[in-house]
């Protein structure tokens, strides 16, 4: 497994937007609104993935007062970590495409709501993929002391 590329995330979000955009020209009038519960159930997995990078660094560094990490969970949250980055990416380029969409319709009330909602979740799907590459970041293998001082 090789380690998620920010810009293949960056291309899978705008190639959904567009898609999405191109879907709610025909299909908007007949969609409820945007939920608001996206925006803290994404957020929670943001938080709990940026928490389990932070403790995962500390035990695979084997900080004091941390127990050795098993190298089968380290491969699993790095596969966890990977899957929400992608997740969150499409997760975001379906609300970019929403804010896209609404936003010559801001006059109305519902496009208005469903503004700020989408706009929120997308918020919310960034701030997960940040969260999922640290925690990808935070499963590497750290370099030995003789690979640091090597040029």
């Amino acid at each position: 497994m090789t380690p998620s590329r920010p810009g293949v995330l960056v291309l899978v979000l705008a190639g959904v937007a567009a898609l999405t955009w191109v879907v709610l020209q025909q299909v908007y009038s007949s969609l409820p609104t945007v939920p608001w519960t996206a925006i803290p159930t994404v957020l929670l997995l943001a938080v709990g993935e940026a928490f389990s990078g932070y403790m995962t660094r500390a035990r695979i560094r084997r900080e004091p007062g941390t127990k050795p990490v098993e190298p089968l969970a380290v491969a699993r949250l790095a596969a966890l970590a990977k899957a929400s980055a992608h997740v969150g990416a499409v997760c975001g380029g379906i609300f970019a495409g929403f804010v896209l969409y609404v936003l010559p319709l801001l006059d109305q009330d519902t496009p208005r709501r469903d503004f700020f909602l989408a706009g929120g979740s997308l918020i919310a799907c960034v701030i997960l993929i940040c969260a999922a590459l640290y925690l990808e970041h935070c499963c590497r293998v750290p370099k030995s002391p003789d690979e640091e001082s090597r040029p």
